[in-house]
């Protein structure tokens, strides 16, 4: 197997990461076969065994690969045709799920320092009227900000900015449309199923098995849309396998569906790098990525947004861009200060340093 890597492209580990990926998931590597060693694959692209050693554990981490002691590395993804319930691992560590669900502090001392500057420095624009999707330069800055930290490359267009989950859900199904059928985790966050029978759509609650959702559910669901939390799902805590996570796109590309994935909790990840998102993994454009910030920052930051698949932002601008941005402009140009500043991940890298040291002693 010969794999070529940019050293000029950092970090180097990721490429590794993702060309054993590729080659695991496209059947180069069946299911309980032995990957090459991290030493030979060293010396084959020039690198350290230190680097070839973080995109093992990475593809660990993932659930695509378990570390035998004294055998190596062995792949454990299982990618079924018929939706049969799948292999793999959870890509969290399985202490994490019991940590409970404490709200991360952010530093009052921060918000206050930055909704100061944003009264100084951007007075004049406060009171302006928000274009309809929300303000560029904040949906430029979640763009670069879900390329860095979650493999989503994008174009700002795609991006629209809202008054949390249940909202956003609330235009999705104005987008997709109430004839459709939605399937939901059972069970779920409670606002959700509540949005969607508000909404007098039908929708069905497929129950969640230890690695996601139960695949014969799934297939014999009927629905159009299937709603889904694969990060870690509330309140079970359940993370997808990676076998789930290909099991749901194989699902909606060959039906012509789409998935509304909600990425909930996935910036405290413990890991490197956290699981990926159905978003990133999908080839066919019918992924709507959705996130807020009511966990990161606070409850009471109405903020958050929606990625769209590029051909559904032409459908958006024609059936919902009379909608105006539910997010005050003071709001979206405070959190365009702190994704700007590099403040609101340095916060973010704080708490998951404190998870860490809070699962060392476990």
């Amino acid at each position: 197997m010969k794999y070529t890597v940019d050293m000029n492209d950092r970090p180097v580990y990721l490429q590794i990461y993702r060309l054993l990926r590729a080659d695991i998931v496209g059947g180069a590597f069946a299911y309980g076969s032995r990957l090459p060693s991290k030493r030979l694959l060293a010396e084959e692209l020039g690198v350290s065994t230190v680097t070839t050693e973080h995109a093992y554990d990475l593809l660990c981490e993932e659930g695509y690969a378990q570390a035998r002691e004294r055998s190596g590395y062995f792949v454990i993804f299982k990618r079924s045709d018929g939706f049969a319930a799948s292999g793999g691992k959870s890509s969290e560590p399985a202490q994490e799920k019991h940590l409970g669900h404490s709200k991360p502090v952010f530093p009052v001392s921060l918000l206050s320092r930055t909704m100061r500057k944003v009264i100084a420095d951007r007075a004049d624009e406060i009171l302006e009227r928000s274009p309809h999707k929300g303000l560029m330069e904040l949906r430029d800055a979640l763009r670069q900000y879900l390329a860095r930290n979650r493999g989503i490359n994008i174009d700002a267009e795609q991006i629209v900015v809202g008054s949390g989950a249940e909202y956003l859900c609330g235009l999705i199904v104005d987008l997709l449309g109430r004839e459709k059928t939605y399937a939901i985790e059972s069970p779920s966050y409670e606002k959700i199923e509540q949005v969607y029978r508000a909404a007098g759509v039908k929708y069905e609650l497929l129950p969640l098995s230890d690695d996601g959702i139960d695949g014969a559910a799934l297939s014999g669901s009927g629905a159009d849309i299937l709603h889904t939390t694969p990060y870690r799902s509330f309140p079970t805590g359940v993370t997808a396998s990676a076998s789930k996570r290909y099991e749901y796109i194989c699902w909606a590309e060959k039906g012509g569906r789409f998935i509304v994935e909600s990425d909930y909790d996935s910036e405290f990840s413990v890991s490197q790098k956290p699981a990926d998102t159905l978003f990133a993994l999908s080839e066919q454009d019918n992924v709507i990525y959705l996130n807020t910030f009511s966990k990161t920052i606070s409850p009471s930051m109405r903020v958050g947004y929606m990625v769209l698949p590029k051909r559904l932002v032409k459908t958006f601008e024609e059936r919902l861009g009379f909608y105006s941005c539910t997010v005050p402009t003071f709001e979206q140009l405070v959190l365009t200060e702190l994704l700007n500043s590099g403040d609101f991940e340095r916060h973010i890298n704080r708490v998951r340093r404190a998870k860490r040291r809070e699962l060392s002693k476990t």
